[in-house]
């Protein structure tokens, strides 16, 4: 059995909620992509990390169903269990800053996987979305990822959000990298670090976003980009 550690990442302000990551301290002992995409997808989280040297920071990010270059909620997650300077993605380098209170990570939206940023009118409407299964008014077409968004409150930055991977097709496979529920993968993300890195890149100013049931995410654009 391979040894993981899981965290609750992002993380409302009383603690609650958050999205759970798995980490593989010990890359090694499943050096192989096939061996290593086969535990993400056994274990279900929307992301499982792979750390190949803890000192430098080099890790291997994976969804239930492929391998992604860079993911936000992995590389917070990890920065903070395993403290060090920054953490190398197949991405990029990715900053990182631990300021007693928060996790931060510097990261350029160019690195983040494709999302369709949706805006709705209200946080109503965002709560009232169910998740894709095709009906019209649903948010998504078929293995598209859809982060579903509005204003909260526009002059403070504070935002509500949901994160859809894409629904399920008639195999039983998404078509997003996310597998649905029937295969252990996932319908709606509870909260997207890279999905919010491009909202923030689009909108160019910081955001205090509350995803998925009360997850929450701090992000700010930098001067270098």
């Amino acid at each position: 059995m391979t040894d993981y550690d899981v965290l609750r990442v992002f993380c409302g302000p009383d603690g609650g909620y958050g999205n759970r990551l798995g980490v593989v301290r010990d890359g090694s002992v499943l050096p192989g992509r096939a061996d290593r995409q086969a535990l993400a997808g056994e274990l279900g989280f929307s992301e499982t990390v792979f750390v190949d040297d803890p000192e430098r920071g080099v890790i291997d990010i994976y969804t239930p169903t492929l391998r992604l270059p860079f993911a936000g909620h992995p590389c917070v997650g990890t920065a903070w269990l395993l403290d060090v300077p920054e953490l190398v993605t197949s991405a990029g380098v990715v900053g990182v800053r631990l300021d007693g209170e928060f996790t931060w990570i510097e990261a350029r939206a160019e690195w983040a996987p494709p999302r369709t940023l949706r805006q709705y009118p209200d946080a109503a409407a965002v709560d009232a979305l169910q998740v894709p299964s095709g009906k019209p008014g649903e948010p998504g077409e078929p293995g598209e990822w859809v982060y579903a968004w509005a204003w909260e409150d526009e002059a403070a930055g504070r935002v509500r959000a949901r994160g859809f991977p894409g629904r399920v097709d008639e195999r039983g496979a998404s078509r997003s990298g996310g597998a649905g529920a029937r295969t252990g993968g996932i319908d709606e993300d509870e909260a997207t670090g890279a999905a919010a890195l491009l909202l923030t890149d689009r909108l160019g100013r910081a955001l205090n976003i509350t995803q998925g049931r009360g997850s929450q995410i701090l992000t700010a654009p930098q001067p270098h980009g």
